[in-house]
């Protein structure tokens, strides 16, 4: 059969041409260390890439190899993101708050040849260069006056390196199936798990989130993109934003500064943003202490872990601004599933009811396709009750782990996901809990993740967590732990009078201890498995 249609590669550095000759003049602004507002264009980024692809070649690298960052969401990095990509190479994106132990395993795992570090970061890298023998050298991502003196072998300061180049590079003819960036599961059981995307995957995944029911970007947008991007490519947005013209306003280090995130919402004019519950509730704090307001802001997408029902109300109520709710993974690049717009049949619901539609985790985007399935790998119905393991696939989803020799995809080619959740007949997903994290009572299952939301929603509780522990009679019950706001009091059983009428009565928690804090995971979710360990002796009050 003859092809009707022309075979053009879907590749990341075709997504920064069409940005450098269509939205060039579009502003990208960013919080650094070295700098509290620096501003230019796509036209200047790209410029910029070009040098830093210039510099990447004398500094010995070439196609295939993999280059690491540790850095925030700035000007930089988003240099370092396509430079690196779009000259073959791999941008391997390292989350600096890992623990020591992992972040050496994933750069050696990942085989980095040279380190990009942001300033802030460098007394780090100094503590943890011994134990990266194969790091050729590291280049701290700041300019001269800026540089610190520093014991990394082989430094190099980042302007400088761009200062002696030309702005002129011959990008590589790239296939869409060539390795773009990698990326690693936080490792909350055993070593971290690498995700190799490609620059296919990429473009789809970007694709699919400008999509109008999901983030709806467009070139009358000003985005914020507070998930690190050091964290499953920011959600794409920093490749999303070139691709539409949207504005991009980075905030660097300050991404979980809520006085520092309202003032660029307010002067920048930010119209939407994304990021992980604790940084809406860091905002919404400093916005009830100040009384000050964000009006340009229309809509913010939460993810990477479930929205409390307090953020959707407040922002909601307080602040019109619309939240939005997304659901995915490291191994899904990571969009699954997108609470954004809905249809007529939500919207003409009853206010109740509307509300607990608009705090699941959405429908499956086109090119994901979810199902749920029971312990013996039975397909249950889109019915709203029935709650199995959730698989997926798709052409953004893992085929195979990097360099891993376990099994990654089922027999029959799904990736399970290790959440569980239930579907209406809407196609709305809600996780009820992780595989690992749902509670077994009396052979039911109980949903952690909802206890927790109910939890939070008592107007004196800034925090909570709730895990399974062992019991003599029912195997296991929920044992709830509390953060209070400040300044506020309660008793425990105050807090589990407050489940009454909320759950059904065999879930309410079997005991309440009020903490000062709880651990989370290097991408801020609450640490269950940290949890279990601290209380592994917990004995329950009424039992002898």
């Amino acid at each position: 059969m003859i092809n009707a249609m022309m075979n053009s590669q879907l590749t990341i550095t075709s997504l920064m041409k069409h940005a450098e000759r269509v939205n060039g003049a579009v502003e990208i602004v960013s919080v650094t260390a070295d700098n509290p507002r620096h501003r230019y264009t796509y036209r200047e980024a790209f410029a910029r890439a070009r040098r830093l692809a210039n510099a990447l070649v004398k500094l010995g690298l070439k196609p295939g190899d993999t280059v690491a960052t540790f850095a925030w969401n700035d000007y930089r990095h988003l240099e370092i993101y396509y430079a690196v990509s779009c000259s073959g190479m791999i941008c391997h994106t390292v989350n600096p708050r890992l623990f020591p132990e992992q972040i050496e395993y994933i750069v050696n795992h990942g085989r980095d040849q040279w380190v990009f570090v942001d300033a802030t970061m460098v007394p780090l890298l100094e503590q943890l260069q011994d134990t990266m023998p194969d790091v050729k050298g590291f280049v701290v991502m700041t300019d001269s006056a800026h540089m610190p003196a520093t014991s990394l072998r082989n430094a190099r300061c980042y302007e400088d390196l761009l200062a002696a180049e030309g702005d002129e590079f011959e990008w590589p003819e790239l296939d869409e199936n060539t390795p773009s960036a990698l990326c690693y599961t936080s490792g909350t059981t055993g070593n971290p798990k690498g995700v190799l995307y490609t620059h296919r995957s990429t473009l789809l995944h970007c694709y699919a989130s400008i999509a109008p029911d999901v983030f709806g970007l467009s070139v009358k947008d000003v985005a914020l993109p507070i998930v690190p991007m050091f964290h499953v490519n920011g959600w794409g947005m920093v490749y999303s934003a070139p691709m539409t013209g949207a504005k991009l306003v980075m905030p660097g280090p300050k991404m979980g500064d809520g006085e520092t995130l309202c003032a660029l919402i307010n002067e920048e004019k930010v119209t939407v943003s994304a990021g992980v519950p604790t940084v809406w509730l860091a905002l919404l704090n400093y916005l009830a202490k100040t009384g000050k307001t964000i009006d340009s802001l229309n809509r913010l997408t939460v993810g990477g872990a479930a929205c409390p029902f307090t953020i959707f109300d407040d922002f909601r109520n307080k602040h019109g601004v619309d939240v939005q709710q997304g659901w995915g993974m490291t191994e899904m690049n990571p969009l699954g599933t997108f609470n954004g717009n809905v249809p007529p049949a939500i919207a003409d619901l009853p206010p109740e009811q509307y509300d607990k539609m608009r705090l699941k985790q959405g429908r499956p985007v086109f090119g994901v396709e979810i199902k749920i399935v029971d312990t013996d790998n039975n397909e249950l119905p889109w019915d709203g009750a029935s709650a199995g393991a959730v698989k997926v696939r798709g052409p953004w989803i893992i085929a195979e782990y990097y360099r891993y020799d376990g099994q990654t995809l089922d027999d029959d080619g799904w990736f399970e996901t290790g959440d569980v959740a239930c579907i209406d007949e809407y196609g709305y997903m809600q996780i009820t809990d992780r595989l690992k994290d749902v509670i077994k009572s009396g052979g039911e299952w109980i949903s952690s993740i909802e206890l927790e939301n109910c939890a939070v929603n008592h107007p004196a509780v800034a925090e909570a967590a709730v895990v399974g522990m062992p019991h003599p009679s029912w195997s296991e019950r929920p044992l709830l732990l509390v953060i209070l706001q400040e300044g506020e009091s309660l008793s425990r059983e105050e807090m589990l009078a407050w489940f009454d009428g909320k759950v059904a009565k065999w879930w309410i928690p079997e005991d309440c201890l009020f903490v000062d804090s709880l651990p989370h995971t290097a991408t801020g979710k609450l640490s269950k498995k940290d949890i279990r360990e601290t209380y592994k002796d917990y004995r329950w009050p009424d039992i002898a």
